[in-house]
C-alpha cells in the first residue's frame, strides 16, 4: 500500500509534466511567472504562518519522509504552475470564461473530494468541501485578476485574506 501512494504521487507529478509539456506556452512562460510566483509565495506564507493551524492537510499514508510539507512543496512548485499557465494561457473572452472557470473550479474540488475520500487529505478546524470550492473560486479569480492587475489583486487579497482568517483561524498572538 505504501508504494502504490508514492506511486500516485509520483503518477499525478508525471501526468502534470506531460500537461505541461503538452499545454504549457513555454515560449511565453516569463507572461505567467509573476503570477505563478503571487501563488506560490501565498501558499507558502500560509504554510508557514499556520502550520500548527491549518485548515486542510496532505495525510501522507506512506512512509514517514512523504509528509505535507513535501505534497505541499511537489503541488506548490510542480503542479499547480502547470495549472496556472494552463489556464492563463487557454482563457477565453465573453461569455465562455464563467463556462470555463466554472470547470476549473469543479475539476479542483472534485480532485480535492477524491483525495478526501482517499484518506490523502483532511480536513482541519471548521474546513470542509464547501469551503474548499468558495476557495478555489477566490483562488481563479485572483489568479486571473492578478495576471491583468498584480496590483488589484494585491489590494482585492486583503479582505479576502482578513474575511478567512476571522471565520477560521486563531489569534495572531497565538502564532509562535
Amino acid at each position: 500500500m505504501k508504494r502504490a501512494i508514492i506511486m500516485y504521487l509520483l503518477l499525478v507529478v508525471i501526468v502534470y509534466i506531460v500537461f505541461a509539456y503538452f499545454f504549457v506556452d513555454w515560449k511565453n512562460w516569463n507572461k505567467y511567472y509573476p503570477t505563478v510566483q503571487f501563488f506560490i509565495i501565498c501558499n507558502l506564507l500560509y504554510n508557514f504562518l499556520f502550520y500548527n493551524h491549518t485548515l486542510w492537510r496532505y495525510h501522507a499514508v506512506t512512509v514517514d519522509w512523504l509528509n505535507h510539507t513535501l505534497i505541499d512543496l511537489t503541488f506548490s512548485f510542480i503542479i499547480v504552475p502547470v495549472v496556472i499557465m494552463i489556464f492563463l494561457r487557454y482563457y477565453p473572452k465573453g461569455k465562455k470564461r464563467f463556462f470555463y472557470m466554472g470547470i476549473w473550479i469543479t475539476y479542483f474540488t472534485v480532485l480535492e473530494y477524491l483525495f478526501y475520500k482517499k484518506g490523502l487529505f483532511i480536513y482541519e478546524n471548521d474546513w470542509n468541501l464547501f469551503w474548499s470550492g468558495v476557495f478555489n473560486f477566490i483562488l481563479f479569480t485572483m489568479v486571473r485578476i492578478h495576471y491583468k492587475s498584480p496590483v488589484t489583486a494585491l489590494i482585492v487579497s486583503i479582505p479576502l485574506i482578513a474575511f478567512l482568517l476571522v471565520l477560521f483561524h486563531p489569534p495572531l498572538s497565538s502564532l509562535k
